[in-house]
C-alpha cells in the first residue's frame, strides 16, 4: 500500500473509532481532510481495518474490550430474540473492532423476507425500514431500531439485515483474510462466553 493510501486509512480509523463512522464515509472524509483530490484511489476495507487495529491497540487498549464485550452481549440479546431468522452478526462487533460508537449488524436469513418485520410490529418494537445494499451486491431490507446498553449507558444502534433463506449458501464463505465474515447464535455464545471480562462483569 502507497504512502497516501496508509494515510487515508490511518485518517480513516480515527474517525472510525473516534466519530462511529462506518468506513466508507470515513474514507470519504479523510480524504477531504487531508486536502486530497475527490477521486484519490481509496484502500480497501482490509486496509481500514488493521489501521483501526492499530489504532485501537495504541489509544483504546484500556477501554475497547469492555465496550466490544458489552456490544456482543447486547447483540446476543437481539440473535436469541430474533433466533427464529437464523440470525448471523457481522460487521466490527464480530470481528472485535467494536467500540462504544459502533452499531451491531444482525444478518437474518428468512424464509418470507417480510416474517421479521412482522415479528417486530407483533413485539411493538419501533424501528425504521430501509433498503441498503447487501453483502450479495443486492438491495436487501434493513430494520434499523435503537436499543439501550446498559453496561455503556448508552442507546445503540442495531441494524437487523433482511436476507433469502437461500443466501446463507454464500454467506460463510472465508473473507480475503481467511476469516469467517459472520458468526451465529452458537458461535457469538462462545465468544461472550469465552471471554474473561464475561466472569468480571457478572459478578459488579
Amino acid at each position: 500500500m502507497n504512502t497516501i493510501a496508509s494515510e487515508i486509512a490511518a485518517t480513516a480509523a480515527a474517525l472510525v473509532v473516534e466519530e462511529g463512522l462506518e468506513y466508507g464515509p470515513a474514507k470519504r472524509r479523510a480524504v477531504k481532510q487531508l486536502g486530497l483530490a475527490v477521486r484519490t484511489e481509496l484502500p480497501d476495507n482490509d486496509a481500514v481495518e488493521d489501521a483501526v487495529r492499530e489504532y485501537i491497540a495504541v489509544f483504546c487498549a484500556d477501554t475497547q474490550p469492555a465496550e466490544l464485550l458489552a456490544l456482543r452481549q447486547l447483540a446476543l440479546v437481539w440473535m436469541e430474540r430474533m433466533a427464529a431468522f437464523r440470525p448471523y452478526l457481522a460487521g466490527a462487533v464480530w470481528h472485535g473492532t467494536a467500540t462504544r460508537l459502533s452499531d451491531i449488524y444482525i444478518q437474518l436469513f428468512c424464509d418470507d423476507s417480510k416474517s421479521a418485520e412482522i415479528a417486530l410490529i407483533e413485539h411493538n418494537v419501533d424501528y425504521e425500514p430501509r433498503t441498503v445494499v447487501g453483502f450479495t451486491g443486492g438491495s436487501i431490507e434493513a430494520l434499523s431500531l435503537s436499543s439501550l446498553c446498559k453496561p455503556l449507558h448508552e442507546m445503540v444502534g442495531i441494524h437487523l439485515m433482511v436476507y433469502d433463506h437461500d443466501d446463507l449458501r454464500g454467506a460463510l464463505r472465508p473473507d480475503t483474510k481467511g476469516r469467517k465474515p459472520r458468526g451465529d447464535l452458537v458461535a457469538v455464545q462462545k465468544l461472550v462466553g469465552s471471554d474473561p471480562l464475561t466472569v468480571f462483569t457478572r459478578t459488579i
